[in-house]
């Protein structure tokens, strides 16, 4: 069976939707699927690359490749691979919705008026909405996101979460003294929140924060720890094997972000499956991840207490370790995530 797969990045353009689509290709072909990824851009001997208008996070395809396949599979936001497939009806077509589009306040430090977000908030929805209309299947990665979306909630949709490679992490309840950020260091992603709430926790315990990851706003957030006079080491961007070991060894990851933007957190669950507890905003979807292995905050001062309340409670911390691990060996293994994808694409032919 061939599926086609479309996408407006592809690695090694990094984001978990990217990260996503490529472990969905590797374990589509590892179980006898032929694969195409048709993106804007990427890499790899099944990748179609076609020429795109570079609007920032929402490339525009400018043609489209006369590829066929006997399942289509979209993931948006940014909908307009998603579309090409629709309105040439190209059937069956899956389309996985993995956030809604929120225009940030600021972007790169600059401030987004709220009359273009809105705009751009429109047109997406404009052109969004008649592509779930014509899915043959919509897939969510949690219910709880998917019933608080203003567009999701509108359509009948299965639940198929995000997934690991549970194999490739190491178990550990051998912890050092430090709390781990793992991500984009750009502004909805909440990396400010996680400063203040440290200078908190460092007042009352020796805890230092680890960043790794780099982005458009990691000099606005230095200077911002500088000015807090928070200890904190950015490391940058990480090879992969060197990242894994940074969560594995942490007390704590948090996962700061309170936008819509973020709609699961693919970052939590390489920590729980490394016995590393997590801590997130209370927001959609990521919170039902965070609480299979660890607590959700509030505000910047809870935050600081549950921090201190993990780093410094080793019973805690090792009962939400292990209790992390058990939920993605379960629930969030790529191996059984594959399985249910598979049953869809054989209930939509």
């Amino acid at each position: 069976m061939r599926v086609v797969i479309t996408t407006p990045y592809f690695p090694p353009h990094i984001g978990g939707v990217e990260i996503h689509v490529y472990e969905l290709a590797k374990w589509l072909m590892k179980r006898g699927f032929e694969v195409r990824v048709v993106t804007s851009s990427g890499e790899g001997d099944f990748v179609v690359t076609v020429p795109s208008l570079p609007i920032p996070y929402s490339p525009i395809p400018l043609r489209f490749p006369d590829v066929r396949g006997d399942i289509y599979h979209s993931h948006i936001p940014s909908p307009f691979f998603a579309n090409e497939i629709a309105k040439r009806i190209l059937r069956p077509h899956v389309v996985t919705y993995h956030n809604d589009v929120v225009v940030p306040e600021k972007v790169n430090g600059f401030r987004i008026p709220a009359k273009i977000g809105a705009k751009i908030e429109e047109i997406n929805e404009r052109v969004t909405i008649p592509i779930l209309n014509s899915a043959d299947v919509i897939i969510a990665t949690t219910k709880d996101y998917a019933r608080t979306s203003p567009i999701l909630r509108e359509f009948d949709v299965e639940i198929v979460p995000n997934a690991i490679n549970v194999s490739k992490y190491e178990f550990c309840m051998e912890k050092d003294d430090y709390v781990v950020y793992v991500g984009r260091l750009v502004e909805y992603k909440g990396l400010p929140i996680l400063l203040e709430a440290m200078k908190i926790v460092q007042n009352e315990h020796p805890l230092k924060l680890v960043v790794v990851g780099d982005g458009e706003d990691r000099r606005r957030f230095e200077f911002l720890a500088r000015k807090l006079n928070v200890d904190v080491e950015f490391k940058g961007r990480l090879p992969e094997k060197e990242k894994i070991d940074a969560i594995k060894r942490a007390k704590v990851l948090v996962l700061p972000s309170q936008s819509r933007l973020e709609a699961f957190g693919i970052v939590l669950l390489e920590a729980m499956a490394c016995g590393t507890p997590v801590i997130a905003s209370n927001i959609a979807g990521v919170r039902v991840v965070a609480r299979e292995g660890g607590l959700v905050f509030y505000d910047v001062e809870d935050l600081a207490e549950k921090i201190l309340k993990i780093a410094t409670n080793e019973s805690i911390s090792i009962a939400l370790g292990r209790r992390g691990r058990k939920a993605v060996e379960e629930k969030y293994d790529w191996r059984s995530v594959i399985d249910r994808i598979s049953d869809i694409y054989a209930k939509s032919l």
